[in-house]
């Protein structure tokens, strides 16, 4: 039996995981590279092997980075079964079709604008690519075992971070491999904790957070003053934000400050089309967070919800202030950027980032202090104020995953260490061994191993 890192190796994006097995070749994720410009271009290469080869592709859960390049790898030749809860297939339909929209108009604007450096720019995918993927979904429950072969089983397990997230405990040649996926926070405000494996041979543990411990502070009153000190100064609000999970976390938290007359009535917007249909996968899985039907009904009611992009204009040269809840969460597409090309040159204006930014995103770079961003082949001068709150972040940190490990009941073989930067790759490996004495690897990309 063979592994192999063919992405989310060394980096918090691309997640892919081959696992080869008597001719059986298994794919654990087929996401999207994000953030810095070698990264990105990983996502026009084929892969090392043929797509047509490729019997099965287990998601964890719909995040662009662990699904976006689903559409490529059904364009070169896979046509196997994709395994998946049904949130993540209903959220995953939603990712690619937002993906290959923003990619479409993307590429017509370069056109236009004439700023690519391509003679004719082209989008990774098409809307027509991404719905071919739609067929090869075949939905599994959680908890009961689904035969792959006659010989491997697959049980998927709550992983929290999002709705469907799971992580997968794979059995073949009489071993058990984990993939933990991406690992929600243990005291999340909307998803439940996740499961913890009890058996593993082999565990493949996400490291996003795998250096640092999630403040203790509170989010609700970070949120509360930020916003009133904006509105005091005449500002605007924008809270670039993943359209599944973290908006309507933000949602409701601003819901509950609303009602306690803590931030003012002023317009709130939620301006994501996914975003807002992701909503209406929330109130149709509620047995997967915490939020009653009820309070999911109550929350929608305050905000203004835009999907037509003749809104978004409406709403970008309305003047007064307002919070604008859009994606994308890294502010490296969507709707978002129409709201920073108005308003980051304006001192007044507040953006908040409320999740994870990888390395070469927008996010990243202002939140390391960037004096200007470019936007569709425009430099912007940063004058408004670029804050972060951590609490909100939806993956699990240092005590998270190394909790996520207490259940076993054996000790692993090995612990390969995935889906991170080099640091905290490394943070966490030396934790991992400190409190647990498990062999830690960190594999590179395009490695492999014989397990």
């Amino acid at each position: 039996m063979k592994v192999k890192f063919i992405g989310g190796a060394g980096t918090v994006t691309g997640s892919k995981t081959l696992i080869e097995s008597n001719g059986i070749r298994i794919l654990i994720d087929c996401g999207l590279f994000q953030g810095v410009k070698p990264l990105r271009e990983l996502n026009w290469e084929p892969l090392t092997i043929l797509p047509s080869t490729i019997d099965f592709v287990l998601l964890t859960h719909g995040h662009l980075d662990h699904c976006g390049w689903l559409p490529r790898l059904v364009n070169q030749g896979f046509d196997g079964k994709i395994y998946c809860t049904s949130p993540t297939k209903d959220i995953t339909k939603l990712i690619l079709l937002d993906s290959a929209k923003i990619q479409e108009e993307e590429a017509k604007k370069a056109n236009e604008g004439k700023y690519s450096k391509h003679q004719i720019a082209e989008p990774l995918y098409t809307v027509e690519q991404a719905e071919k993927v739609f067929p090869l979904f075949k939905v599994i429950k959680t908890n009961e075992p689904v035969s792959l072969d006659a010989q491997i089983e697959a049980v998927f397990t709550i992983a929290g971070h999002i709705l469907g997230a799971s992580s997968i405990a794979l059995t073949l040649e009489n071993k058990t491999l984990v993939f933990s996926g991406d690992i929600g926070r243990d005291d999340d405000v909307l998803m439940y904790p996740p499961t913890k494996p009890k058996k593993a041979d082999y565990v493949f543990l996400e490291s996003t957070y795998g250096d640092r411990l999630h403040p203790h502070t509170d989010t609700k009153l970070e949120l509360e003053t930020f916003i009133n000190n904006t509105v005091e100064n005449g500002g605007t609000v924008i809270i670039p934000s993943f359209a599944v999970e973290r908006a309507q976390t933000i949602m409701y938290l601003l819901w509950q400050l609303r009602e306690q007359g803590k931030i003012p009535y002023i317009p709130y917007i939620v301006d994501t089309p996914m975003g807002i249909n992701a909503l209406n996968i929330f109130s149709s899985n509620i047995k997967w967070h915490k939020l009653p039907l009820e309070v999911c009904a109550e929350m929608n009611k305050m905000f203004s919800l835009v999907s037509d992009y003749q809104e978004t204009i409406e709403m970008i040269f309305d003047e007064q202030p307002k919070v604008v809840i859009a994606a994308s969460g890294m502010a490296t597409g969507g709707r978002v950027l129409s709201y920073l090309e108005k308003y980051i040159v304006l001192p007044q204006t507040t953006v908040i980032f409320v999740g994870y930014q990888a390395e070469g995103t927008r996010g990243r770079k202002l939140l390391e202090g960037a004096k200007e961003i470019k936007i569709h082949g425009q430099y912007y001068p940063v004058k408004a104020k670029i804050l972060e709150i951590r609490g909100l972040s939806a993956h699990g940190d240092q005590k998270d995953l190394l909790n996520w490990l207490s259940d076993l009941e054996n000790k692993p073989s090995k612990v390969f260490l995935v889906h991170g930067e080099n640091e905290p790759l490394d943070e966490l490996r030396i934790k991992v061994y400190e409190k647990y004495g498990f062999d830690c690897k960190v594999p590179l990309m395009g490695q492999e191993f014989e397990l």
